[in-house]
């Protein structure tokens, strides 16, 4: 089998770290850290064979190497190579010295689904404390062998330094006295000050760069086995639909084609089950696609028959236009509509998305003496674990999930049905096993982004700033997933940018209304606010316009003076992305840092609006991360063409300004594609896009010609970074070409407008 680094596999580091290897780690709760005595043959820890195992996320070898666990998935926002320099930097080492041993699904990492843009967010502490703990164990293991005080010795990478006579030892010489030390407490530990980071903050190239460059990186598509069988799966065209008869005839005169096993459907809610359907399983990936071709299977009736998308929007739309459930209220809108001024009215509307990750889904599992052992590019392998025990009757424990490359995910990877979907199949044939899902799979049967219909009405006072504001979001909540049932957000999924408005009204209220669910919704990056963002800034646009207001001025007017917004002024159970407002508070005066500039850097009001050019401006915080984009567009025979992008950001603390160039660069090509063409629709039940022929992407010549990140320097504590790139986005283009054109459209994709 292709060698996959994990690090729980039994015995994968005997030989890599040798016996008096220093090996150190964090407990799940941040900053605690505890140690155990072991000898290698007692020892069945991740860095099996070493003298010192506790829960580990670093390692120091006799030689010198230094090896550091990526507990979270590497999918292109960086994981594996910015949260080991973390721990690198801490502890002193030389970065050519490290290698990075990728976690399987295991609770004693902690949270290891990597989504919410939180890595670094919730890990960076940890991950300080655990390279800086190893780094005084080392300097205590030179203090001691040359018998002097430890206050003497310094480092410098990857060495202990004692200046006043001269001497050096390395890490790996160092090693087995430090492995015999007692774990310092969190007390004793001095952390780096900024000005002493040797790696955060620094730009650095992807970790695993020349592996991927060279085809010698490892993702889900990749694994191989000895006697490994593939299938395909035929998963029920409407949701919570069933296998009723199957004719396989056709099918198994296919070459290759061994078997047809006809796979259990879930028993609602969903969660993170399978779909069910039909394996096809054969001795190669291409026997089992053509198999499926030939199978005819008859379905069950389902209730999600009805869903056809166009009647589903009126509906929404419809219950958007009525009173809803109040999340937060600021004064009375009510009263202030009533002593009039001009009012302003919107409808907008944002279609499903699917993720269509240039990696579709793909796992290989094998089940043997009532254990199972899975290879995946997921997102979220403790949830893989617990899925595959609950669908093969075994316990997690005995369930082992190895994460590979990622190659893309934006949060379809945290399900893991094709994972569970390997398993099965592994137990009932006997053999290993790994699942293919075509692109057509992966489009028809994603776990799609939510549609939503959202309503707004202003009431503008004489100098044009808003005297009352109200706002309604309506769309199916991904808690349906979880319960069939629900038919209203979170307070979680409510607070991604719609119930955390910032401006300074004095009457203001959002609500959020019920939708009925027909399908799987899940995560996609940056989950609700895509559509929020596009709802409320476009809205912004509108009354700035409607004020006769330059949409900067207007945007800062809105904003009101310098504030950290109270809590009290939030919706009462508002989660602030599951971080503490004391830390994390929403800052105007950071919203304003970048709105001026990106306003300056993006050149605007330099060139005259209207006639063919415009540029639009959209600022949201999503992920604890304050972003403002501006847009320039270029509209010629009813074809919009994007002809630069600039967004600048204040992230808080960055680790690695190359990655976060990277994810904001990414997130302004990923949201012209959901601007011009992201829609997904179903008829009767069943999706109506296959591939990429109905469901675009944008390509080279759609993309933005030119794309500027301007990052804020900051030492407000780390954000996140993966998705709060992309909100903006859609609303500065339908932004910009309103100046172009003075047209407004209020519906996303362009498509439907016949601009893209």
């Amino acid at each position: 089998m292709i060698q996959i680094e994990n690090v729980s596999r039994r015995g994968f580091l005997q030989g890599m770290v040798g016996a008096g290897a220093l090996v150190l780690g964090a407990q799940i709760l941040p900053g605690r850290f505890t140690a155990t005595a072991a000898g290698p043959e007692k020892s069945d820890g991740p860095f099996s064979g070493a003298a010192l195992q506790p829960n580990v996320y670093v390692a120091v070898d006799t030689d010198g190497a230094v090896y550091v666990v990526c507990h979270r998935a590497e999918m292109g926002s960086g994981n594996r190579t910015g949260l080991p320099r973390i721990v690198a930097d801490e502890l002193d080492a030389d970065w050519t010295h490290v290698k990075v041993v990728q976690a399987t699904g295991d609770a004693k990492y902690g949270d290891q689904d990597t989504d919410g843009s939180h890595s670094v967010v919730s890990f960076f502490d940890t991950l300080r404390e655990s390279g800086a703990t190893a780094r005084l164990m080392l300097v205590r293991a030179a203090a001691q062998t040359w018998k002097v005080p430890e206050t003497e010795c310094s480092t410098e990478m990857s060495a202990v330094l004692h200046k006043s006579s001269g001497k050096k030892l390395g890490y790996g010489e160092l090693a087995p006295v430090a492995a015999k030390l007692p774990v310092p407490k969190k007390e004793e530990l001095r952390l780096k000050s900024r000005a002493e980071w040797r790696y955060i903050g620094k730009p650095a190239s992807t970790y695993d760069l020349k592996d991927m460059v060279s085809g010698k990186a490892v993702y889900g598509q990749d694994t191989r086995m000895d006697g490994m069988l593939y299938a395909s799966v035929v998963h029920p065209p409407v949701f919570g639909s069933s296998v009723q008869s199957v004719d396989d005839s056709a099918t198994l005169k296919i070459g290759g084609v061994k078997q047809t096993i006809k796979l259990e459907p879930f028993k609602p809610p969903v969660v993170m089950q399978a779909l069910g359907g039909v394996a096809v399983v054969a001795e190669s990936t291409h026997a089992a696609f053509q198999g499926k071709k030939k199978l005819k299977v008859e379905w069950t009736k389902s209730e999600h028959a009805v869903w056809t998308s166009d009647a589903y929007r009126k509906e929404l739309e419809a219950t958007s236009r009525k009173p809803c459930k109040v999340v937060r209220e600021i004064g009375n809108v009510e009263e202030a509509f009533a002593k009039g001024g001009r009012i302003v009215e919107s409808q907008y509307y944002a279609p499903m998305l699917a993720h269509a990750a240039m990696e579709p889904p793909a796992a290989t599992a094998v089940y043997h003496d009532g254990k199972v052992e899975a290879w995946a590019p997921t997102q979220n392998p403790q949830g893989a674990q617990e899925a595959i025990a609950a669908a093969v009757g075994i316990k997690k424990e005995d369930v082992s999930v190895n994460v590979t490359l990622l190659g893309g995910a934006f949060g379809r990877k945290s399900f893991p049905d094709f994972i569970v979907e390997a398993a099965v199949l592994s137990k009932q044939t006997g053999k290993p096993v790994k699942v293919v899902w075509s692109r057509e799979d992966d489009i028809k049967f994603d776990t799609f982004h939510s549609v939503a219909a959202m309503y707004f009405k202003a009431s503008l006072g004489s100098d044009g700033k808003p005297t009352g504001w109200l706002q309604r979001s309506v769309f199916p909540p991904i808690a349906s997933t979880f319960d069939a049932a629900a038919e209203y957000p979170d307070a979680g999924e409510i607070g991604l940018g719609f119930s955390d408005v910032p401006f300074a009204i004095a009457n203001h209220r959002a609500e959020s209304g019920p939708a009925k669910n027909h399908t799987r919704i899940g995560w996609l990056r940056s989950v609700a606010n895509i559509y929020h963002a596009f709802g409320v800034h476009s809205f912004v646009g509108e009354l700035a316009n409607a004020a006769g207001k330059d949409p900067v001025e207007y945007e800062l007017m809105l904003l009101g003076p310098d504030r950290v917004i109270p809590k009290t002024e939030l919706a009462k159970d508002y989660t602030n992305y599951d971080q503490d407002y004391e830390k994390y508070p929403i800052d105007v005066a950071r919203f304003r840092r970048i709105v001026q500039m990106v306003a300056e850097r993006s050149g605007w009001g330099k060139q005259k609006m209207g006639n063919g050019f415009g540029m639009g401006l959209a600022v949201h915080r999503s992920f604890l991360t304050y972003v403002a984009t501006v847009v320039q567009v270029e509209v010629k025979d009813s074809q919009v063409q994007i002809r630069r992008v600039d967004t600048a950001l204040d992230a808080g603390t960055i680790v690695n300004p190359t990655i976060v160039k990277q994810q904001f660069e990414g997130a302004a090509v990923m949201g012209t594609s959901i601007a011009y063409y992201g829609e997904i629709s179903a008829t009767n039940g069943v999706i109506d896009q296959s591939n990429f022929d109905t469901f675009q992407v944008a390509r080279i010549n759609v993309a933005p010609r030119e794309t500027n990140i301007h990052i804020v320097e900051s030492e407000a504590p780390p954000a996140g970074v993966g998705e709060p790139g992309l909100p903006p986005v859609a609303p500065a283009i339908y932004n910009a070409i309103f100046a172009a054109t003075g047209k407004r459209y209020r519906e996303m994709p362009l498509t439907k407008s016949g601009l893209a």
